[in-house]
């Protein structure tokens, strides 16, 4: 069964003419970032840790009692590992971390979105070809050949497929990863405004009170 599977596959490639080579680099190329991205903001989703967790660990400042690989855990450990002491210095230390992070999100985006537009294009390329295959087999032997005929039509047709079987999931995961990437966006956003205002009284004495408030703030997020 599995033989099978593999035969006709490589038929239906062989049929495709060359240009199914740099399709199918394009299509693995695309699905390995998407499979890196799926991951790395599902981790930065799921495995988090609490807003009052990451407001106790940048008071405390200790990088090492971190868990997690989620979004707040890595702009706290970052931070945590930069910070100098000084509160003024340490929000415009802040606010960098803040902005390696967020560029981490969009990591790889515009290349899915490259990949998955290239793919169609190559298509309409193997098109072309097909049919200049195709036009060339008919100025030398007329209409009558059709098996000479059907080499042409079969590149035209399969490139043209191919390329849109992998351009519509490549596109549409791109959308997928662009909507997860800025929801990230805005709890990075929230959690660095929160953690901006402990670090700028981190010297002061903290009111439990005001302290729960700011870690509930962005409890729901």
């Amino acid at each position: 069964m599995l033989y099978e599977i593999i035969s006709r596959a490589g038929d239906y490639f062989r049929q495709g003419g060359w240009i199914m080579f740099p399709i199918a680099l394009v299509s693995l190329a695309m699905w390995a970032l998407i499979i890196d991205r799926l991951r790395a903001l599902g981790r930065m989703a799921s495995t988090d840790i609490p807003i009052s967790e990451a407001i106790r660990i940048v008071r405390e400042g200790s990088a090492e009692s971190c868990r997690g690989e989620g979004l707040r855990a890595c702009l706290v450990k970052r931070f945590n590992a930069q910070r100098s002491g000084d509160p003024s210095l340490d929000r415009e230390i802040l606010g960098q971390c803040a902005l390696q992070t967020r560029l981490g999100l969009d990591r790889y985006l515009p290349t899915i979105a490259v990949l998955a537009g290239i793919a169609p294009l190559l298509g309409l390329l193997g098109t072309v070809l097909g049919m200049i295959q195709t036009f060339d087999v008919i100025s030398l032997f007329g209409t009558g050949n059709a098996k000479a005929m059907a080499g042409g039509i079969s590149v035209a047709l399969i490139t043209t497929q191919t390329g849109l079987l992998v351009a519509i999931p490549g596109l549409f995961l791109t959308g997928v990863l662009t909507r997860r990437a800025r929801q990230l966006r805005t709890r990075l956003d929230e959690i660095t405004t929160v953690l901006s205002r402990v670090v700028k009284s981190v010297d002061a004495v903290v009111d439990p009170a005001e302290e729960a408030t700011q870690a509930g703030e962005l409890q729901a997020v």
